[in-house]
């Protein structure tokens, strides 16, 4: 019987490494990073110094990904080969993949996708993000080939949120309900019977969650919270039943302070309504365990150390990524905080003839448009700083470089000598 699931690639990791390579790399992250993560290019008035986080791009998560997608297309070159949704947040990688013949399945706005097309002879990959359980066992009924390039970080939450289930705890989820990783992680508490779950977006929805649990004056009717929750519980929750028992998770590319403060919230707020009754035991009532993936958390950290370091923030901040990456989305927010930031779905952004940049604002809804800003690298020399999403491969981030230095004028070779201190 032929075998139908894989996780761990195909054992052509050499084979496509000299194709990644060839398509990703940059010379002049090479030479930042060799040279401190800091380097000077032009004089005088006209010298750009070019600042990078020492944390930044491809994570273990997005590399393992986009390495399975290219095995992918190496173990199977005459099947046809189908991605559920995007393999990860980046236009530069998604477009990439389509050259290659892989086809893309995109959701309804019920967020269901439509498989009646699909084949037992189809290759279907699953993203990074993961799939829904229902998604997942559809596929399997109609007998595809299942390449799944699940992050490991995804499926640690997935372990949480299923032990929460099974425990009769309702799971509590920081993130983005329409996102396809908070879809997926969600659905991992459908696998039982009991099984809930509740999405909040931020600090300000997890209030209006407790306020109704502990009764305060103002709190939304039970009517009202049906109606501000219902695309984001799970069918049947009753607020009135299923808030007793809370266990938190989170989408993996949140703010980790974020998550972290929401969590300690709806612990206190438990507390301050069960903490009264007899034999009272906060671990009957409450869970939480801190699910941001490690490469998010390394990312965020970098990009505190280099606007609170010692040389203080950059003139100007640039983060690379795309527009629907949470992960980016948050480093932008981040750096915003400290001084003018830029946050671009891709190096072409940058208009090197006519000087412009096309951007989002930091914070701005992912249907927002992009603007665009004339004159947006302050007169005399500078300080640029720039980071990337954990979907962003090096290659994107060196063009960036590249096209903000012609802006100015200055010419860049990657194995050029830095200019003078």
């Amino acid at each position: 019987m032929e075998q139908t699931y894989f996780r761990r690639g195909f054992g052509l990791k050499k084979h496509v490494a000299p194709l990644i390579r060839s398509e990703y790399h940059s010379g002049v992250v090479e030479r930042l990073r060799a040279r401190g993560f800091q380097d000077h290019w032009g004089e005088g008035d006209q010298r750009v110094t070019v600042r990078l986080a020492e944390e930044f791009g491809f994570c273990y998560g997005v590399d393992r990904a986009v390495e399975y997608a290219y095995e992918t297309r190496a173990q199977f070159p005459d099947r046809r080969i189908l991605l559920l949704g995007e393999i990860i947040h980046n236009p530069h990688i998604n477009e990439r993949l389509s050259g290659m013949g892989i086809l893309f399945l995109q959701p309804e706005a019920d967020g269901r996708f439509d498989f009646g097309a699909l084949t037992a002879e189809d290759v279907v990959i699953l993203p990074a993000f993961g799939a829904t359980v229902e998604d997942f066992r559809r596929l399997q009924a109609i007998g595809c080939i299942l390449v799944d390039t699940t992050c490991g970080s995804v499926l640690n939450v997935w372990k949480r949120v299923d032990q929460y289930a099974r425990d009769g705890f309702t799971a509590l989820i920081h993130g983005k309900h329409l996102h396809e990783e908070t879809r997926a992680t969600a659905s991992q508490a459908l696998k039982y019977p009991e099984g809930r779950f509740l999405i909040v977006r931020n600090m300000d929805e997890t209030r209006l969650v407790m306020d109704y649990l502990e009764g305060v004056p103002g709190a939304l009717t039970r009517d009202g919270f049906m109606a501000r929750f219902a695309d984001r519980a799970s069918e049947g929750f009753d607020p009135d039943l299923h808030l007793s028992r809370i266990g938190v998770a989170n989408q993996t590319t949140m703010l980790s302070g974020d998550s972290l403060e929401i969590a300690a919230e709806v612990g206190r707020s438990l507390a301050r309504r069960f903490g009264g009754e007899p034999g009272y035991d906060p671990a009957a009532h409450f869970r939480s365990f801190d699910t941001i993936c490690s490469a998010t958390q390394e990312r965020q950290d970098a990009v505190s150390a280099l606007m609170e370091g010692p040389q203080g923030p950059p003139d100007v901040m640039v983060v690379i990524g795309g527009y629907n990456s949470s992960n980016t989305n948050h480093l932008a927010v981040l750096c915003a905080r400290h001084t003018v930031t830029y946050h671009v779905a891709d190096a072409q952004c940058i208009d090197p003839e006519r000087g412009t940049i096309r951007f989002k604002p930091a914070g701005t809804p992912l249907d927002a448009p992009e603007v665009e800003a004339e004159d947006w690298l302050p007169r005399g020399a500078i300080v640029v700083g720039l980071t990337a999403g954990a979907s962003t491969p090096n290659n994107k981030i060196g063009e960036a470089v590249e096209r903000i230095l012609r802006i100015r004028g200055i010419p860049v070779d990657a194995d050029e000598p830095a200019a003078a201190a």
